[in-house]
């Protein structure tokens, strides 16, 4: 194989669509998680008995504060994303951070957000 300093504009233009596939879909997940924090109890526990009224707020407390947490996690995948698609815009997709080398497709077909060769991801450790 020959040692290429970037992915062509066509190859770039395959990445660009994977990673809006996958954005649109994270951002479709983060709104799904955000109005389950926002959105308001349509069964009252104010007609149970005070045992399933202290059981059914905690398991809503629960919920929401995972809710929360996934929430936040989409975010930060989608900024991610994003991020991936500003280095296709300036032709610096696909490049590591570490080594400098093309990352593998099949590892950018898998995390398209990723700034890492496998390589460098297993010395991280």
């Amino acid at each position: 194989m020959e040692n290429r300093v970037r992915y062509s504009d066509a190859e770039l233009e395959e990445f660009k669509e994977i990673i809006l596939a996958k954005l649109e879909k994270a951002r479709r997940d983060y709104e799904l998680y955000r109005s389950a924090l926002t959105q308001s109890d349509e069964n009252d526990t104010q007609d149970t008995s005070p045992t399933f009224k202290v059981l059914e707020e905690g398991a809503a407390t629960l919920s929401r504060e995972e809710a929360g947490k996934l929430a936040q996690r989409q975010l930060k995948f989608i900024g991610h994303l994003q991020a991936a698609l500003t280095r296709i815009e300036n032709k610096t997709y696909g490049i590591c951070r570490e080594t400098g080398e093309l990352i593998s497709k099949e590892r950018l077909r898998a995390v398209p957000h990723t700034t890492l060769s496998i390589d460098a991801k297993i010395k991280q450790k």
